[in-house]
């Protein structure tokens, strides 16, 4: 006789959930895990910066959609920033991003130590009798942990160990505010001003004075629709463009797409995306309607084609009207801060985009940078450092410092304004003197601007509202202040330091290898020093690095991705699978330290836990 019973899964007793920022989500109700016995529990690791955790926020919708009664998502928010780390904030990101699961604040990241975490984002599950049963780092992975829930359900129903019913989720009483979280602004040609109201998922014209509505376009739900203003329907929009024949185009974002919007008729209709988000192996160029695009965070009009800062990917695009295609511009879909060659680039979510006559100006959040894109092509940074360096400091552009910048605006005297959003604050490069000035503080997260007069219009995401600044002669002096990462460094020994990315194929699935090696391994780091061997690309997920012991600090910057199909005989052509994720990981080199790095792409880590039994 067969036996057709899964093979026993590794049990490792799941951490308790700490959080000194508390509970959201919750109707105030502080949870435990005994609390939540009996339910297949997903931990969600992210924050609210990270553009891969919001893609994964919506790759969550639909599991919570098709299993409400046992599976429960638990939010744990693990900032990177310091902006990150204030409830207030924490609270207005769930609000702005719509997450309708509980969430636990962790702003000193004790549950993210206590879970062994190493990237945002990061998934675990946990199964009813409280152990954890798989854990994922990046996106892409909620097919595999449906297909464990499924599992989960049938072996716990069976035991007598899975508890059915509602779950924790308290929604928050909405606030009847003309805007909610909007993202950026345009000026019409009628003098008007177009908004992106992102969380309600709508474009509002407003009136000159930045008050008054004149109508809104868009249903106001999630969607992807064509047609009339009344029944078109986007999904957190953010970017607006003026094109030359007076129409709008639009950064759909989560659609994944561009839109069009004609002030003149009132209609949206869509120019470019599939509704699907990039993914690698996807196609980079090609008819517009046919390729895929990811997370688009703003859209300028510069030489001739529309300039799009593919946040998801960390590129930029383009559309061309004419031809009706898209393409890659710039970048390599590596996230980090790396100038040159358009191909060679380096960028992390780029979010903010401003075109003059020579320059294409863009802010790139994730490295606290304003960077800009020359005639040419080539790529260069005007002020930032890294992906761990930010804070709030004026002067020479090579000391100055951005907190996760999202919005920048071209001024008239050439210098350009930028929405410093963590910082709370308007800031200003000069590109004549070198210089970083402040020019407004106490806005609230500030996203964008647009130049209107002699005034610039300021977008305050987090108050839900246009405010009107006269550009001063002279800067705000403030306080500099300078902040790394929260995020502790990884102490590692000098020398030799074995990593190991661990990838287990999702059960019922199996490498790819039909058309060769199903893995990737891409090395570097900050500074380059670092290295001493073990740098660049390769099939295989384990390699041994040699670290150099005289550079006591740094980045290792390290990309893993993993192609896995159904493993059914009887299905000719199974469903492919890719995971993926980049790390950003500190080290410090400290002699007696560990000569292992190993990071979770799927699966558990058995050489670090172990296996457990209860």
């Amino acid at each position: 006789m067969t036996d057709s019973a899964p093979p026993r899964r590794p049990r490792v007793r799941a951490p308790e959930l700490i959080g000194k920022g508390g509970w959201l989500n919750t109707g105030e109700r502080e949870y435990t895990l005994s609390d939540l016995r009996g339910r297949i529990v997903v931990l969600d690791f992210w924050t609210f910066c990270c553009i891969n955790c919001l893609h994964v926020l919506d790759e969550l919708r639909e599991l919570e959609h098709r299993h409400p009664d046992t599976v429960v998502v638990i939010g744990v928010h693990s900032p990177k920033f310091a902006h990150e780390a204030e409830h207030g904030a924490v609270v207005d990101a769930v609000e702005r991003y719509g997450v309708a699961h509980p969430v636990l604040d962790d702003p000193e990241l004790a549950t993210w130590k206590q879970y062994a975490v190493r990237a945002w984002p990061t998934l675990v599950v946990i199964d009813p009798e409280g152990y954890v049963v798989a854990q994922h780092a990046g996106e892409g992975h909620v097919h595999a942990i449906e297909r464990l829930v499924t599992e989960l359900e049938a072996e716990h129903g069976a035991k007598g160990t899975l508890r059915r019913g509602d779950g924790p989720y308290v929604p928050p009483e909405p606030e009847p505010t003309v805007l909610r979280f909007p993202g950026k602004a345009l000026l019409l040609p009628s003098g008007n001003l177009l908004v992106s109201d992102t969380t309600r998922h709508q474009l509002v014209e407003l009136a000159a004075d930045g008050e008054t509505v004149v109508r809104r376009i868009g249903q106001g739900g999630r969607g992807l629709t064509d047609g009339p203003e009344d029944r078109a329907r986007f999904q957190e929009p953010q970017g607006l463009a003026l094109l030359p024949d007076g129409t709008v185009v639009v950064a759909d974002t989560v659609n994944h797409a561009l839109r069009r919007f004609d002030p003149e008729t009132g209609r949206t209709t869509t120019l470019a995306g599939t509704g699907h988000q990039w993914m690698q192996g996807a196609a980079t160029s090609g008819p517009a309607r046919e390729v895929d695009l990811s997370s688009p965070w703003d859209v300028a009009w510069w030489q001739g084609r529309v300039w799009i800062a593919m946040a998801g990917v960390h590129q930029l695009w383009t559309y061309d009207p004419e031809a009706g295609t898209v393409a890659v511009a710039a970048g390599t879909t590596n996230e980090g801060l790396v100038d040159g060659p358009a191909a060679e680039a380096w960028f992390a979510q780029p979010s903010g985009l401003a075109a003059t006559a020579d320059r294409l100006w863009l802010a790139d959040s994730e490295t606290s940078a304003l960077r800009w894109v020359d005639p040419d092509g080539a790529v260069h940074t005007a002020v930032g450092t890294g992906l761990f360096d930010f804070g709030h400091r004026d002067g020479a552009a090579g000391q100055a410092l951005f907190q996760h910048p999202l919005g920048v605006t071209a001024l008239p005297d050439g210098s350009v304004a930028v929405a410093d959003t963590y910082n709370h604050a308007l800031r200003r490069f000069d590109p004549a003197t070198g210089e970083v000035t402040t020019l407004a503080t106490d806005l609230r997260e500030p996203s964008d601007a647009v130049l209107v007069g002699e005034d610039i219009v300021v977008v305050e995401s987090a108050r839900h509202r246009l405010t009107r600044l006269r550009l001063p002669e002279e800067a705000v002096r403030v306080e500099p202040v300078a902040h790394r990462t929260r995020r502790a460094a990884t102490e590692v020994a000098p020398g030799r330091l074995r990593l190991d990315v661990v990838f287990q194929a999702p059960r019922g699935q199996k490498l790819d290898t039909r058309y060769g090696p199903s893995t990737r391994l891409v090395v570097s780091s900050t500074p380059p020093e670092l290295l001493l061997k073990g740098e660049g690309a390769g099939t295989d997920l384990s390699r041994e690095l040699e670290l150099d012991a005289t550079v006591r600090e740094g980045v290792l910057h390290i990309s893993a991705m993993a192609a896995s199909c159904d493993d059914d005989p009887a299905n000719e052509y199974p469903a492919c699978h890719v995971h993926q994720q980049d790390w950003g990981v500190p080290v410090r080199l400290t002699e007696g330290a560990t000569d292992r790095l190993p990071l979770v792409l799927a699966g558990l880590d058995e050489q670090e836990n172990g296996p457990q039994t209860p």
